[in-house]
């Protein structure tokens, strides 16, 4: 099998496992959970029962209850890059004689990303409670069209304060509820946001860092030994120039483990890069994904309704967003009293 084919289902593999996990992690209602859906259902026609029933008490623990297989996962994953990265690009680029300040920075980035990976997973998200309750009820005003006065939780038997939200994985109320990361295996939440931006980033920056290590030393490569001056004989005996399809498969004969790893992490980089952005313009704007989700049903309900009363009481407008640079400051020091009283 020619190697650009091998290299691109390999990279179609990698994107439909992580699209996966999306759909599966965030239960979005998108077009690609609908084409997941109904190719599912497409499939089941061909799985026996019992192994449909098992694969879906495997997602079940996956998704929908807490533990700690994606944190391992997550682990594990960081481990094998990093050990390449170590093993091979590291050692070699000290005989290239590359800087060491620019060598060293992933390690510094992956322990400052370690850092707040740990405060994302055990940090209080803000859970409501009996004690706490009066005091997140004092926090935000109701917008009275995602979150409405005298509300009760069913499950948890307490006054649902504004922009909060029962986590179903995790059974509990929790106070600016964003949504539940199965990476971290916690809810991220009014008080432990600021650990989980700083997480995305680094990691974002751990990806990129590596990857233009990795391309850098693979181009220095390339240019110390004078490839692109070279020919080569196709498959039917002619001889061409060197082009960057050449050289791609030698290098990944050459070095097979660099050039699969700067796949994933390039990959992972344009994946993680979108997702900060996302993240960052919730923040800029005072939204959580949990209502960002919920606003764009309103205003869809809105746009399709043709009742004028209903109409205007379905309108929504984000009445928590005070600027931007107050917005940001409020993901680094949440308004909460729960917090200053303790």
């Amino acid at each position: 099998m020619d190697f650009l084919v091998l290299f691109l289902i390999y990279l179609v593999c990698v994107l439909t496992s992580v699209l996966l996990l999306c759909v599966y992690s965030k239960r979005t209602h998108t077009l690609a959970g609908e084409i997941l859906t109904d190719g599912s259902q497409v499939f089941s026609r061909f799985i026996p029962g019992w192994l449909q029933r098992a694969m879906q008490r495997a997602f079940h623990h996956l998704f929908h209850s807490r533990n700690c297989i994606f944190i391992i996962l997550h682990l594990a994953l960081e481990g094998a890059v990093y050990s390449e990265y170590t093993w091979e690009i590291f050692r070699y680029c000290l005989e290239l004689e590359f800087s060491l300040y620019h060598l060293l920075l992933p390690y510094l980035l992956l322990i400052i990303n370690l850092f707040f990976f740990f405060l994302s997973c055990t940090t209080n998200p803000g859970i409501i409670t009996k004690s706490n309750e009066a005091s997140f009820l004092q926090v935000y005003e109701y917008d009275e069209v995602i979150f409405l006065k005298n509300m009760k939780c069913p499950t948890c038997d307490l006054r649902k304060p504004a922009r909060s939200k029962h986590c179903s994985v995790c059974n509990r109320c929790v106070h600016r509820f964003d949504h539940h990361c199965i990476w971290v295996n916690n809810c991220i939440g009014a008080l432990n946001a600021r650990y989980f931006l700083i997480y995305l980033l680094t990691l974002t920056a751990m990806a990129a860092n590596i990857a233009i290590i990795t391309t850098a030393f693979l181009i220095h490569l390339v240019l110390i030994s004078g490839m692109t001056l070279g020919t080569y004989f196709d498959d039917h005996g002619q001889e061409q120039p060197v082009d960057i399809a050449f050289l791609i498969q030698y290098l990944f004969l050459t070095f097979p483990r660099i050039v699969f790893m700067l796949g994933f992490v390039i990959v992972l980089c344009l994946l993680l890069g979108g997702y900060v952005c996302f993240t960052l313009y919730l923040a800029v704007t005072n939204q959580t994904s949990n209502e960002w989700y919920k606003s764009s049903r309103a205003k869809c309900h809105r746009c399709h309704n043709s009742d004028p009363v209903q109409d205007k009481t379905s309108a929504y407008k984000n009445i928590y967003a005070k600027g931007a640079w107050t917005n940001l400051q409020e993901i680094f020091k949440p308004i909460t009293d729960y917090e200053k009283k303790k």
